[in-house]
This record gives structure tokens, C-alpha cells and sequence, in this order.
């Protein structure tokens, strides 16, 4: 009976074998399998056929597994890349099946930021305004059209506006000061979530200093600005989506930022340009020199090509751009430094120690000549920006092949490569126990014993920061005022050490951030 049966098993298979639906069956689960490997793999041979260190990439999702299961943040990814490799210039990596080349080598960094910029001046960031309003911005352009926007929006960061700026700078701070007197007064010694206060009186800054608007402390400025970088899930999701398949963005039409906070600022931001237009109003201030840049690219841009056209979107997305970043990016360092001095209560005395020497020196006025002078403050600054890397890693693309000096390694046009800003910041060769606040490590001794390349809080090169310096005059009147009229220190619901989070790029407090200020008694020398 088991012959028979075995026999019967036999011709049955032997049946669908020769079965001709069954074989084309079998034939294109075979192609289909075949092609969707090659094509999950397409591009997984370019680090091992180039010779540069990488680790094994899975099928689809080469290095990014954990990044997309949530288990990893972009941040943390790189990160262990920079450190799994020490040693190394350059490691592979593979972002879904797209190359991506880490650049450790402070050399090769300064090289690709700066003496090479030409090869790299794009940030490689693919994006459009349909998904992101931000595309026609010094931060998303590239080429000419780079060159040109910044060429023009630079006159708005000159000395001389500055100056004229420093005035409504110490206004701002002057209104900061009188909420923590208020907010202090009815603690009962509890101390006073600082980061709010900090984001609100930034976006005072820059309305009132680039803009020339007038806010207060309900403004929606403030409401829609910190809607921007608020950690919702589907804004994490979306800038996951941008660094690992940027075509899914634009496929789907995702937006990078809230709907209704661009929209108030594109309607504010329209209406002002406007405004101005018509009734003949010139400030000294940013929006003056985009009120410019507007009447030379685009009112006046009729011998541009089509492709080098400007828009009067464009305009209004630096707007934006000068707008929600300058007043976020200060908010951040203002609050870490604060904290920092408030834990270090023997750097906060030296640094108000040499606020007070200077401004006496110069008559008894915080003027802008102060600001140059107070050295240690500078140093205290710089460490605050190492410390709490606010850009955690630059972007650049090759724009042509591009032969990497003293390597066999050609990166060829159009590869992306990452430079991961934190990683360097913390790494104990440049920066001895990378995690301890010290501000004697911005000492002259000190920074000549690095190389160029290891300190990139506002970037590098012709794409540093175009608001830097009028960051750094905000942050350290801000500090100086402050510092003159109380003692910091941490209270019971201070966080230590604190926790930092950077959902959507940038490195800021994850909890609120608590503090005491206890106002100084001011002695009369005479």
C-alpha cells in the first residue's frame, strides 16, 4: 500500500511539474523575487568596490534599519558610524540604497567646507515648495541661485545694522527681565520654567530688530514659532521620511512644517513686503534688504533666465527662514548657557566679574564696543555651542567628481556626504572629556592646538550661518544684562543633568527647564 501511495505522490508532483501554469508560476516568483533583491541591494557595492570602511547593508534598508524601526535617532545613527570607525578619514554608509560618505577627517572637512567649497555648495537636500516653503531659502538653495540670494540678503548683517539694532536688543531684554522680577515674585522661591521665556523674548528680537514689527508677550508670532519645531509624530515621521527617501516627501506631498503656521507666516511676512512696497517705507533693518533683493530678482529680474529666476515666494521663504531659525536657535543657547551657569556658580562669577570691569572701562553703557571685549564671555559661549551642538550635522553634495587628497577615492557627482557636527564636538581627541563644561578650552592655547574643522556650531565656510553674528550680539547682551542684575542657581525642580532631545534637527532641552534668579543688591560706590 505505501508503494502504491508513494507512487501516486510521485505522478502527482510529477504532473504539476510538467504543468505548464504551474511552471510559469514558479518562473516569474523567481523573476519577481530576482528583481525586487537586485533592486533593494541597487547600490550596496559602491563603498566595498571604492574600498572605504562601512558596515554590511541590509536589502532595502542598507544602515537605516534602526533608524526607521524608531530604535535610533538620525543624531544617534551617525554617531555610532563616527565611532565605530575611529581612526578612519572617511566610513560608507548607506541611507535606503543611497550612498552616503561620513567625513571624519578634520583636514578633509575644512577641505570639503572650505578651500573645495566649489565641489560642494550644494547641501543636497532635494526639496520643493509644494512640500516645504522653505525651498526658495539660503538653507535649501543651491549653485548661482545660492550665490546670488545670499549676495543679496548679506547687507542685512553689516556692523552699521548691528549697531542700530543693539537698542531694541536691550529693550527686549529689559521686558525679559521685568517678567522674571514678576514671575519670580510669586514663586515663593520655586524658580521659573526659563525655556518659555527665552523663545518668547528671541522672537522679539527678531521681529522687532529684522522686522520692524511690534509684539507682545500673546503674540501668535510666538504661538506659530514654537509650533514649528513642537515634537509631534507626524513631523518626526516627515523628516525621518526627508533624510532617508526624500521622493516619498514630494511623492505624497507631505508637508515638512505645520500648515497653519506657514500659512500665518507667509500671509504676515506678504503683507509686510506689501506694505512697505506701497507706501514707500525704508528701515533699516533685514526686511529692507528683502524689500531689495525683491526689487532686483524679481521686479526687476527680467534679463534672468527662466531657470534663474527668483519668485516673490522666494522672498517671503527667507523671510521665514531669517524668521523661525534666528529666533529658535538663540532661544536654545540662551537657555543651555543659563543652565550651565547656574550649575557653575564659579564661572557665572568670573563672567559677571568681567562684565562689570568692561562697562566701567567704557563709561558705565553696555555699548556695542563692550561686546568685543568681553573675552571670557566669548569663551563661555563657544563652549555652551560645543557642549549643546544646536546643529547636530552638516549636508553637502558633490557637484562634480571631486579626488579625495592622499586616498585612491574619487566622490563622484552627486553623492551625498554627512558631516556629523555633534560626533566631532564630543570626540575626547579634539576635546578631553568631551561632556564636562569648560570654558578654558576656547583659551588661545587651547584652539591652536586643534585643527581647523573641529568646531562647527554655525557651519563653515562661504554657507556659515548668515545670522551668526547677530546671534552672538543678542545672546551675550542678553547674558550681560541679566548676569548684572542676578545670581542664577538651579532649584529643586532643576534637571540634573538635563535631557536633550532633536526631533527635527535641532538639540534642545526634551523637559522644562527651571531656575532661580535672585536678584543682586546694586551698592553704590560713592
Amino acid at each position: 500500500m505505501d508503494d502504491v501511495a508513494n507512487d501516486r505522490s510521485a505522478t502527482i508532483a510529477a504532473n504539476w511539474l510538467l504543468d505548464p501554469v504551474f511552471g510559469w508560476t514558479v518562473v516569474a516568483a523567481v523573476v519577481v523575487f530576482v528583481l525586487l533583491y537586485r533592486f533593494s541591494t541597487s547600490g550596496h557595492d559602491r563603498w566595498r568596490i571604492a574600498n572605504v570602511p562601512h558596515d554590511r547593508p541590509m536589502p532595502l534598508f542598507g544602515n537605516a534599519f534602526r533608524i526607521l524601526t524608531g530604535i535610533e535617532s538620525p543624531q544617534e545613527f551617525f554617531d555610532r558610524a563616527y565611532k565605530r570607525f575611529a581612526g578612519e578619514k572617511v566610513c560608507g554608509m548607506y541611507q535606503m540604497t543611497t550612498p552616503l560618505l561620513l567625513a571624519r577627517d578634520p583636514e578633509l572637512i575644512s577641505r570639503i567646507t572650505v578651500r573645495d567649497f566649489g565641489h560642494f555648495n550644494s547641501r543636497g537636500m532635494n526639496t520643493s515648495p509644494e512640500n516645504n516653503v522653505l525651498a526658495g531659502s539660503l538653507f535649501f538653495l543651491k549653485g548661482d541661485r545660492w550665490k546670488t540670494m545670499r549676495q543679496k540678503l548679506s547687507p542685512g548683517f553689516t556692523t552699521n545694522r548691528l549697531k542700530d539694532a543693539q537698542d531694541r536688543i536691550v529693550e527686549c531684554v529689559d521686558r525679559l527681565t521685568m517678567t522674571i522680577d514678576q514671575q519670580m515674585s510669586v514663586s515663593d522661591g520655586e524658580g521659573i520654567e526659563f525655556k518659555k521665556l527665552t523663545a518668547n523674548f528671541s522672537t522679539n528680537v527678531i521681529a522687532t530688530c529684522a522686522f520692524g514689527l511690534k509684539l507682545d508677550q500673546t503674540s501668535e508670532f510666538i504661538k506659530y514659532g514654537n509650533k514649528m519645531f513642537q515634537s509631534r509624530i507626524r513631523q518626526i515621521v516627515v523628516q525621518m521620511l526627508i533624510m532617508l527617501c526624500p521622493r516619498l516627501v514630494q511623492f505624497f506631498g507631505l508637508k515638512q512644517f505645520p500648515e497653519d503656521s506657514i500659512n500665518f507666516y507667509r500671509a504676515v511676512f506678504t503683507d509686510l513686503i506689501r506694505y512697505r512696497h506701497e507706501n514707500n517705507v525704508v528701515g533699516n533693518d533685514v526686511a529692507q534688504t528683502l524689500m531689495q533683493a525683491r526689487k532686483e530678482l524679481v521686479l526687476d529680474g527680467g534679463d534672468l533666465t527662466d531657470k534663474a529666476k527668483f519668485t516673490e515666494l522666494d522672498i517671503v521663504s527667507n523671510a521665514i527662514l531669517l524668521f523661525v531659525a534666528g529666533s529658535e536657535i538663540v532661544s536654545i543657547t540662551i537657555s543651555f548657557m543659563l543652565y550651565e551657569l547656574a550649575l557653575n556658580k564659579d564661572v557665572q562669577n568670573k563672567v559677571r566679574e568681567e562684565i562689570i570691569t568692561v562697562i566701567k572701562k567704557n563709561g558705565g553703557q553696555l555699548s556695542y564696543n563692550c561686546i568685543a571685549d568681553l573675552h571670557y564671555l566669548n569663551k563661555v559661549s563657544e563652549e555652551v555651542s560645543r557642549l549643546y551642538s544646536i546643529t547636530l550635522m552638516l549636508f553637502r553634495e558633490a557637484t562634480e567628481d571631486y579626488k579625495v587628497p592622499d586616498m585612491s577615492l574619487v566622490i563622484r557627482k552627486g553623492e551625498k556626504i554627512v558631516i556629523p557636527t555633534y560626533s566631532i564636538h564630543h570626540d575626547p581627541k579634539y576635546y578631553p572629556d568631551p561632556f564636562k563644561f569648560d570654558p578654558e578650552r576656547f583659551s588661545e592655547e587651547e584652539k591652536s592646538k586643534r585643527p581647523n574643522g573641529t568646531y562647527l556650531p554655525f557651519g563653515n565656510g562661504p554657507r556659515l550661518c548668515l545670522g551668526k553674528r547677530l546671534a552672538e550680539l543678542e545672546l551675550k547682551l542678553a547674558v550681560s544684562i541679566i548676569l548684572q542684575k542676578y545670581e542664577v542657581m538651579p532649584c529643586k525642580k532643576t534637571e540634573i543633568p538635563i535631557q536633550v532631545k532633536a526631533p527635527t534637527g535641532f538639540l534642545s532641552p526634551k523637559n522644562d527647564l527651571w531656575l532661580c534668579f535672585k536678584p543682586i543688591a546694586v551698592h553704590n560706590d560713592n
